[in-house]
């Protein structure tokens, strides 16, 4: 199991997909030109994943340093119509989609006419629309490729059994879902054809986030009635997967102080930045957590699926913790703090010794119990 959580922003040029990127790195790593393909290869970054709770464990414990999770970030360059078939800088940036966990689309809802855009209009469906096409018709061309096929021979680690029957059948079903214009996140499948899908690394099987860019007016409307500024726009919003923000603004609070961007943020009333709420909004999308260990060598955030078991929690740290885990010693941060660490909990009997089939919750405090090999 992989910690590693890795997102794609895309959309179509010049919609603020690399100013979005420069504020999440806190640089200036992409280059946020005013003109379309101003990315000519897809800018990685990594991005800590913001966990107040890190900062108070290793007070607690007088830890040597923090290590947060972490996100990556891929800005692919801007799409066209075409895409898939080569237009602009063609499906070589589709390839680099492939190897993420989640889709950010960035839709552009603000106006500025020194700013080109590929169409005339500002229009949030169609452009969505657009790039939504676009990796549909590169899946489907994926898929065509694999209909004259026989299905590939799978390690014997694999559960799947792998019959010409199904694999054409699921094939059909996934071009017939496909070619409704519909991605596949949105088809019922069953586990074998589930495996199949992610064996093919098809583009519209991943989870989608949408990223609406707006004017610093447009946020404040938003931020007073959002009700109604989704209505005005005539927008398809589903709350649980969208984040509305102005990516210039998010630019300039990370190069701020924490006190002027807390300053900064109370006056647009806002809670928490545009960018935090994007992280957060990927761990609920993904139905990721985050569990903790804290010792005096270091106090770390390991992400982990919603659900997964404390053997499944030890295998993110190291591999062979899976075949020489014993039990895990688990305490609430709650009780962590009140008490000042583990010894305390201890006595008191506030530390939990679980075995491999505990199911971890967000938060836990870790300690791992493994065999000398």
């Amino acid at each position: 199991m992989s910690s590693n959580l890795s997102i794609a922003i895309v959309g179509l040029p010049n919609v603020g997909k690399s100013t979005l990127f420069n504020a999440l790195l806190k640089k200036q790593l992409a280059l946020a030109a005013n003109y379309p393909f101003a990315t000519i290869e897809p800018n990685i970054g990594v991005v800590e994943v913001p966990d107040s709770r890190l900062a108070i464990l290793a007070k607690i414990v007088n830890a040597a340093k923090i290590v947060p999770a972490i996100v990556e970030f891929y800005d692919i360059a801007g799409l066209v119509k075409g895409a898939s078939e080569g237009e602009g800088l063609g499906n070589q940036f589709l390839s680099h989609i492939r190897e993420t966990s989640a889709i950010v689309y960035v839709c552009r809802l603000f106006e500025n006419k020194d700013i080109i855009h590929v169409y005339d209009s500002v229009d949030a469906h169609r452009d969505l629309s657009i790039v939504e096409s676009e990796l549909i018709f590169a899946d489907l061309q994926t898929l065509q490729k694999q209909n004259d096929r026989k299905p590939p021979v799978l390690p014997p680690s694999m559960s799947l059994k792998l019959t010409p029957e199904l694999w054409k059948e699921t094939l059909t079903k996934l071009i017939s879902h496909l070619n409704a214009g519909k991605p596949l996140r949105t088809l019922q499948m069953t586990e074998e054809e589930a495996l199949i899908a992610k064996m093919l690394s098809l583009l519209t099987t991943k989870r989608a986030i949408y990223v609406y860019n707006l004017s610093e007016a447009q946020l404040k409307s938003y931020q007073n009635n959002s009700g109604d500024f989704i209505r005005e726009y005539k927008l398809e919003v589903n709350a649980n997967e969208s984040v509305f923000l102005n990516a210039k603004l998010e630019s300039d609070l990370a190069s701020f102080s924490p006190e002027d961007a807390a300053m900064l943020l109370e006056e647009y009333h806002l809670s928490l930045s545009g960018l935090d709420l994007l992280i957060r909004q990927a761990y609920k999308t993904l139905g990721l957590i985050s569990y903790l260990t804290a010792g005096e060598i270091e106090v770390r955030a390991w992400t982990i699926p919603d659900g997964a078991t404390a053997v499944e929690a030890a295998g993110v740290i190291h591999t062979d913790f899976i075949k020489n885990f014993i039990k895990a010693e688990i305490v609430s941060m709650d009780n962590f703090v009140k008490y000042s660490g583990w010894s305390k909990n201890r006595e008191l009997g506030n530390v939990a010794l679980v075995g491999k089939e505990h199911v971890m919750k967000d938060g836990d405090i870790v300690n791992f119990k493994i065999a000398n090999n």
